[in-house]
């Protein structure tokens, strides 16, 4: 199992911005404080679940201790799975309902968009890989979630590699400068390099970079440079790609498809709380 990080700041961040320094009016109304009950989270629909244990972190923070995980990270489900059970104090559940299923849902809806991209490469030797373009704060949940619907991770932060960008490039005064650059001043470094044209590909490989993104290229194209560099270096297409061209692309050769969407624009996976009587 992928590990997950159980960021408890955001969890209590999260709880307070409910709270707004307040208490739960509709609860404390209508809930006396003696009850107690059992509520399990459900899935509505198909999907790969992620997230469970931020969930249950969530409901350890406003004191729930009877708590059982029936299905696992990774897990595929149906419409009706119970994933998690909780006994205990009703207004504690109520309180902790809304912050555990916006983890909860909002992770298992990017474990469950990666699986489908990952899907439709299936069968090709071509990696399905997420990008920074994660919600801040929420970086290592979602990349955390990546990796459970089968993606790859790219870059944790700026400082885990090098990847020479257009402006760096135009900055420096073009592709070779950019990368001379950044290898004197990092020489351990690893670098990836981003080219528009097949010219730019072949320019920078003299300089034999770990990997070389394919910026806004056809398929076509990503299959030329795929022949260009004989295996030599790495290829990441990005840019352009829709889930039903993915296939066409990885079928390239390409190793990587930069993928942005497995956390900027995941549908939110629906996961719902049911309370019931024991």
């Amino acid at each position: 199992m992928s590990y997950i990080p159980i960021d408890r700041e955001l969890i209590k961040k999260a709880l307070e911005e409910d709270l707004a320094g307040g208490e739960d009016i509709t609860s404390v109304a209508t809930v006396s404080g003696d009850e107690k009950i059992v509520a399990d989270f459900v899935a509505r629909k198909n999907g790969v679940v992620a997230g469970v244990l931020m969930a249950k972190a969530v409901l350890e923070e406003v004191g729930l201790l009877d708590i059982r995980v029936l299905v696992e990270d990774g897990s595929e489900v149906k419409p009706g799975t119970v994933l998690m059970s909780v006994r205990g104090d009703t207004r504690a559940i109520l309180l902790a309902e809304r912050t555990a299923l916006n983890f909860y849902s909002h992770l298992s809806g990017i474990a469950t968009l990666t699986s489908i991209w990952v899907k439709e490469v299936t069968g090709t030797n071509c990696k399905v890989r997420d990008t920074r373009k994660t919600t801040p704060g929420y970086r290592e949940l979602e990349k955390y979630a990546v990796r459970i619907g089968g993606g790859t991770n790219h870059r944790m932060s700026l400082s885990d590699a090098a990847l020479i960008k257009d402006n760096h490039i135009a900055a420096a005064g073009g592709v070779s400068e950019a990368f001379r650059k950044v290898r004197s001043k990092f020489p351990n470094a690893e670098i990836e390099i981003e080219v528009d044209t097949l010219e730019q590909l072949k320019e920078v490989l003299a300089e034999k970079p770990d990997l070389v993104l394919l910026d806004n290229m056809t398929p076509a194209q990503c299959k030329e440079a795929v022949a260009l560099v004989d295996g030599k270096i790495k290829l990441e297409a990005s840019g352009g790609i829709s889930l039903e061209s993915a296939r066409e692309y990885a079928e390239s050769g390409v190793d990587f498809l930069a993928i942005g969407a497995l956390t900027h624009s995941a549908p939110v996976f629906d996961i719902g709380l049911d309370l019931r009587a024991e």
